[in-house]
């Protein structure tokens, strides 16, 4: 990495440090404005990091392996359209797939970040699905924990010589309950329970989310799956030269 851009990301994690100091406040698709402005701001300062560096490894990307770009624009389309199906839940969000663990298995969870940001953004802007308000909160779940799991997940199903498939399928559903357990703790935090506190209003979520988002997942799961069995067959070429990108996500 160049001086520069070791500097840009050095201070790209000083950004949440400063903005999400500790203080009383109140604080998937998280709808505009259901959140306090300052959940905004901080959930969003903690997504920064992970954008920029997903910002500088695309550039990177574009520089030195254009073969790989469409597999990101696959990716990125991925992500919009299946996370543009949702179903409304009556906790002032919604339930949807999430498309984020198939970029974070190829790509990793800084370029995913990116990818989610983007959905995110052209979401609020032209479906009214999400907000710009909650713009930071709903990237940190969907773009950035779920992922992060997804890839975590993914690398160990590797090291524990789980069959590749299968490995693909647990990775991405579990990512995508995850997204919803950080979703339902951001919401409890904002609004904890009159009765119980935090705890007991992230319990209330989980249980809004929980019947239609298991069923989900085990389907985002499987779509995955066959994506990635489709890549095998029909973009190999592209998925031998992203193996060999350095500090980038082997298959």
């Amino acid at each position: 990495m160049k001086t520069w851009e070791k500097k840009i990301l050095s201070f790209s994690v000083m950004v949440p440090l400063a903005v999400c100091v500790p203080q009383t406040v109140s604080a998937m698709h998280i709808m505009e404005g259901y959140l306090p402005p300052a959940f905004g701001i901080g959930w969003g300062a903690l997504c920064l990091p992970f954008v920029v560096a997903g910002i500088m490894a695309i550039r990177r990307l574009v520089a030195e392996h254009r073969k790989v770009m469409l597999l990101l624009a696959m990716a990125g389309a991925f992500i919009f359209v299946i996370s543009s199906l949702k179903i409304p839940s009556v906790s002032g969000s919604c339930s949807h797939m999430t498309g984020t663990g198939l970029g974070a298995i190829l790509f990793g969870v800084p370029v995913v970040s990116v990818l989610g940001v983007i959905v995110l953004l052209f979401q609020a802007l032209l479906l009214a699905h999400g907000g710009l308000t909650t713009l930071g909160a709903n990237t940190f779940s969907m773009a950035v924990a779920g992922p992060l799991l997804t890839w975590g997940l993914y690398q160990l199903g590797k090291k524990t010589r789980l069959p590749k498939l299968a490995n693909v399928f647990l990775s991405v559903m579990l990512g995508n309950l995850f997204t919803y357990c950080v979703t339902s703790l951001q919401l409890a935090i904002a609004y904890p329970s009159p009765e119980g506190g935090m705890l007991a209003s992230v319990g209330e979520f989980l249980l809004v989310f929980a019947p239609t988002q298991l069923p989900l997942a085990v389907i985002e799961g499987i779509l995955t799956m066959l994506v990635m069995m489709g890549l095998e067959n029909y973009a190999s070429a592209e998925l031998s030269e992203l193996r060999g990108v350095k500090g980038g996500v082997l298959l």
